[in-house]
């Protein structure tokens, strides 16, 4: 066990978890609800810290992470749990493990030294704290993030934007990129398919951006309960005004876990999305992971030059140097090397 960062005693003798926006009270020898950080005596312990039940080298573009060093490898890592309770994960055998496996905790023990080595062995520009959210292990991927922000790697965080404000201060310094999912723009759907709140991620999509930290946007399309044109120029609009450079992917769904009573997402539906995006403003819009949609390639929002081509999850710089368009000289957003 780790003691846990960001969280307090309260005078009714439980501790207050204070790692996301759920802010858990937990009793003693009680988890909070991501179902790996107990109170025990008083104190409050991470019981996933070096306990990986997912390391892989992913193309960083998987993520996706289509402006943070294209074509590049990322060395992924993940434990179990997670935060919130989607209905539709993708990944749930390990996000919902320990509700799923009556509290086990599984995964095999690495440091933060054995996970840095991994990613320079392996040839990776940086770290990806992905496949649950990230969040929940919070002390080793910090842990982690410092010492390869030391080594000159990049770390990248795919989250779904639930921590705290405190948290987000903590983290930016050593964080260099983050995907974070806006899964709808009602609060309704957050409250039945997340089991979660809006407002925090909208929070922590301005926050992030205002420290300085590269923000991609990822929203995947349900029909049927997310992707009504009202709704996705509502969160077209909203990027818009934190900022038109902010990459936005929009996804579409495929049956799985909990929501098998859906079909998947047409790919006329992603390439409307992606069009209103363009219409309200956004630079940077992303067809993601359907076919005949189209839209992987980025391109000059100045002059239209193709900077970025993309092939399937690689990704090749065509037209830029030093981070600017090669025909027109407009900066462009992004890590580029």
């Amino acid at each position: 066990m780790h003691e846990a960062l960001f969280y307090r005693q309260s005078p009714d003798g439980r501790v207050v978890c204070e790692l996301c926006h759920h802010r858990c009270r937990i009793s003693e020898g009680k988890r909070g609800i991501c179902g790996v950080r107990e109170h025990r005596n008083g104190r409050l312990y991470s019981l996933v810290y070096g306990r990986l039940v997912s390391e892989n080298i992913d193309p960083i573009e998987k993520k996706p992470l289509f402006h943070v060093v294209p074509g590049s490898r990322s060395y992924s890592i993940a434990t179990v749990g997670c935060n919130f309770q989607c209905l539709h994960c993708q990944n749930y055998q390990i996000s919902q493990y320990p509700h799923l496996c009556s509290g086990e905790i599984t995964g095999a023990r690495r440091t933060p030294q054995d996970v840095v080595d991994a990613a320079q062995r392996s040839g990776c520009a940086g770290i990806s704290y992905t496949y649950v959210e990230p969040t929940i292990f919070y002390e080793f991927a910090y842990d982690c993030a410092k010492l390869a922000k030391e080594r000159g790697l990049k770390n990248v965080f795919v989250s779904n934007g639930y921590m705290t404000g405190e948290v987000v201060q903590h983290l930016a310094p050593v964080l260099d990129g983050i995907n974070i999912d806006l899964k709808a723009f009602t609060t309704e759907f957050y409250q039945e398919v997340c089991k979660a709140r809006l407002e925090p991620v909208v929070e922590n999509i301005r926050l992030f951006h205002s420290l300085g930290v590269l923000v991609e946007v990822t929203t995947l399309l349900i029909p049927g309960l997310n992707d009504s044109e009202q709704e996705v120029r509502n969160i077209a609009r909203f990027l818009q005004d934190v900022s038109a450079d902010i990459p936005w992917h929009v996804s579409g769904f495929y049956p799985t876990y909990k929501m098998q009573d859906r079909p998947a997402t047409p790919a006329a539906t992603i390439a409307r999305a992606c069009a209103i995006g363009r219409e309200e403003g956004l630079h940077f819009v992303y067809a993601g992971n359907v076919g005949g949609a189209g839209g992987m390639d980025t391109h000059c929002p100045g002059c239209g030059a193709l900077l970025v081509q993309r092939v399937g999850f690689g990704g090749q710089v065509k037209g830029m140097h030093d981070g600017a368009c090669s025909a027109c000289g407009l900066p462009i957003v992004g890590i580029w090397s």
